[in-house]
């Protein structure tokens, strides 16, 4: 797979020109996803001591996952079981149903339950306990 320098320089100007912090572009089976740095590293950023200021940003692309993906249905943060210490509604390996609570979102005070749209055992929890999402955002893939 050969990366596009073109649509990261461009996805960079982006960064810079609307003050965001971080921008994912996605086309078909390649997903490009360029943040930039803060003070706590993650594996998707760069140290900026490693770089030039004007080029404090990393990019990362991969693979989409196939499987049957599950999306949050709001915006909010989402939450891994009913309440903090109890157990969590999924774990990777567990074989759910449709309709089974995979996940809880807080959306302005109250607490929505995310049902399952598929039947399934799941293999990719892909956000963290109490971790913002994003409307359409994937939150966990089925196999």
């Amino acid at each position: 797979m050969k990366i596009d320098k073109k649509i990261i320089k461009e996805l960079t100007d982006y960064l810079n020109e609307f003050n965001l912090t971080e921008i994912e572009y996605t086309d078909k089976d390649t997903k490009i996803k360029v943040s930039k740095s803060t003070s706590s590293i993650s594996t998707q950023s760069i140290s900026s001591s490693s770089l030039p200021s004007t080029q404090n940003v990393a990019a990362e692309t991969v693979e989409m996952s196939s499987g049957t993906k599950i999306t949050s249905p709001i915006i909010g943060t989402a939450y891994h079981s009913p309440e903090p210490g109890a157990k969590k509604f999924v774990e990777i390996g567990k074989k759910i149903k449709k309709g089974d609570t995979i996940m809880i979102v807080e959306a302005m005070k109250t607490m929505n339950h995310v049902p399952s749209t598929a039947d399934g055992t799941v293999r990719e929890i892909c956000v963290e306990d109490g971790q913002p999402v994003e409307f359409g955002q994937t939150i966990i893939i089925l196999d």
